[in-house]
């Protein structure tokens, strides 16, 4: 299944210590021609002062929906197991309500103890966190199927992550796109786990997208070749960078076949 290179930029939403710079980056972004405007699902930095500015992930991205036109939005990844997942569902799809079915639903199984210990969440094993994930994914789907009014669209699953036995599984049962943290040999084997899961659920391997990092103008056509075809550049506060996003834009357009090159 052939698909175009997309380019996502994460605006991370630490160090910015006022909401306008990051309303600043989201429309900057859009100009540049991203794809996706992704954000992140923490409540302190991830790195840099530990103490620093920092914004919570769902109520930004109700605001990304209603400032943009075009791109598609949404976490990278949210933490499963911050929210009840009913919830999460509705929040969900009030956002994709709100962008006209922009809405990336990105999920993840946690990690960031800090977030869980501060906020009064139990972290207990990766084990345990993945097992919830899993209890989410059944809960948000049927719960995505009973709301009403109903989404504007199937909204896409992301699964971020790489555990072989119980990630991918889910990838495979639930996810439209799966973002990967993998350097490239990595990805591949790990891609030919997935697929082995995909038999054994009965998903077609080649309808999910795989996402990854952006490795660079010299290397992102090998992870074209290994299927990768969604590349997101990180970028923090305060100062919103873009440069290396404007330059993976560029690569992107003249990488693709000149029918889609620009259709972002």
């Amino acid at each position: 299944m052939s698909r175009p290179v997309r380019i996502g930029v994460q605006l991370q939403p630490q160090h910015a210590p006022a909401y306008g710079l990051i309303r600043d980056a989201v429309r900057r972004s859009e100009d540049i021609g991203v794809d996706i405007v992704f954000n992140w699902d923490h409540f302190y930095p991830l790195y840099g002062d530990p103490d620093g500015a920092h914004f919570e992930c769902w109520t930004m991205l109700g605001a990304i929906a209603e400032q943009t036109e075009r791109v598609e939005l949404g976490a990278l990844v949210t933490g499963g197991g911050y929210r009840n997942p009913d919830l999460l569902a509705d929040m969900a799809r009030t956002v994709d309500h709100i962008s006209n079915g922009r809405l990336v639903l990105g999920i993840g199984a946690g990690w960031f103890q800090k977030d869980y210990d501060q906020y009064g969440y139990e972290f207990d094993s990766a084990g345990s966190r993945l097992a919830l994930l899993k209890d989410s994914m059944a809960r948000i789907t049927d719960r995505l199927a009973k709301l009403n009014p109903q989404p504007v669209r199937d909204i896409p699953i992301l699964i971020g992550g790489g555990g072989e036995r119980k990630t991918l599984r889910l990838v495979a049962q639930y996810a439209d796109i799966w973002h990967s943290f993998a350097d490239l040999e990595v990805l591949k084997r790990k891609s030919g786990i997935l697929a082995e899961h995909c038999a054994e659920v009965g998903t077609d391997a080649a309808v999910i997208e795989k996402s990854v990092s952006w490795p660079g103008a010299d290397q992102a056509a090998t992870f074209v070749a290994a299927g990768a075809t969604l590349f997101t550049v990180g970028v923090g506060g305060p100062d919103y960078d873009l440069s290396v996003v404007a330059d993976a834009v560029r690569w992107r357009d003249e990488f693709n076949p000149e029918s889609v090159a620009g259709i972002a």
